[in-house]
């Protein structure tokens, strides 16, 4: 997800300002070509100051190193004087980051690390000189971290922009109160919503979060919206949502670009997607019916004998 900061209206287009990426996974540099253009995505890139990585599985930072180099290109190809953004990343990347210098090619120039538990909620070591820099570099007023429940050293973040605007971000995580504490105020809260309610069982298993509980985060918040997003890959067309969506909440789809305004537009795209994919959403629901019955027979069985033998004794 690629933010415009300095907006009073926060967007995610290419203006002459500055930009956070939230979470780089593996192709997030063609991503932004498609979607820019392969001129205008230069733009992009000698704006992007910094980058978030809420955690360290590889599904959110592979793409790391290519929209690192990607970026060093565009400075040169626009004979701009380079500056290394901020990577805010749990400290355990840079056991990667260096790893990759030593062997292949020179990183280290590229980035300025911000730990993640620099940031910590009402708890920031940033010393004076790095915090100034960096909020300025950001057009930021405050960003602050958060653990939440998914894996070592994942984090949730919250960013506030100069005209006062806030939103929070979940990354991966199960239902966190420490993410809720963090939130409150949002404009917008970001949440993981990667399993249906009928797969509770696999989301905690997981440690990831349904519908239902990603939609509850945002309402303990009192976020003004929710935006679901980081769907199975099991929902490849449009996600499994039981009911109506409430007025305050949307699900996000790729190359989604819209502003804090344009927010209230989201949750009617729904219907429409379920009207186009319906005979997916069918597909979806037969899934998800018999994985269920699948289980069930699986509990029956291994209850099967202690059921048994205690009817017995009865």
């Amino acid at each position: 997800m690629l933010f415009d900061l300095s907006l009073n209206d926060l967007c995610p287009l290419p203006r002459d300002s500055s930009s956070i990426l939230l979470d780089c996974g593996e192709g997030t540099y063609g991503q932004l070509v498609r979607f820019f253009g392969a001129d205008e995505v230069e733009n992009v890139l000698v704006h992007l100051n910094g980058i978030y990585i809420s955690h360290l599985h590889a599904d959110h930072h592979l793409g790391l190193i290519n929209l690192l180099q990607r970026r060093e290109a565009a400075f040169q190809q626009r004979s701009i004087p380079f500056r290394p953004l901020f990577l805010v990343a749990p400290h355990q990347i840079q056991s990667w980051l260096l790893l990759y210098s030593r062997r292949f090619e020179p990183l280290r120039h590229l980035y300025e690390l911000i730990p993640t538990t620099s940031l910590l909620h009402l708890n920031s070591a940033l010393n004076p000189t790095t915090e100034g820099r960096f909020y300025e570099g950001l057009g930021l007023k405050r960003m602050e971290t958060v653990t939440v429940r998914h894996c070592p050293n994942a984090y949730g973040v919250s960013l506030t922009g100069r005209s006062g605007w806030k939103v929070t971000y979940s990354g991966d995580t199960m239902p966190s109160d420490y993410l809720v504490t963090l939130g409150k105020g949002s404009d917008l809260l970001i949440h993981e919503a990667t399993m249906e309610d009928e797969l509770k069982a696999e989301a905690v298993l997981k440690m990831h979060s349904t519908v239902s509980e990603a939609i509850g985060i945002g309402r303990k918040m009192g976020a003004k919206f929710t935006m679901l997003t980081h769907f199975s890959q099991r929902y490849a067309k449009v996600p499994k949502i039981s009911g109506d969506l409430d007025p305050n909440v949307g699900i996000a789809f790729d190359n989604m670009s819209l502003g804090l305004s344009d927010l209230w537009k989201v949750p009617l795209m729904y219907p429409t997607l379920k009207s186009m994919f319906a005979e997916h959403c069918e597909e979806m629901e037969t899934k998800t019916a018999k994985k269920l019955r699948r289980k069930e027979r699986e509990k029956e069985r291994e209850g099967g004998p202690i059921n048994t033998q205690l009817k017995n004794t009865i």
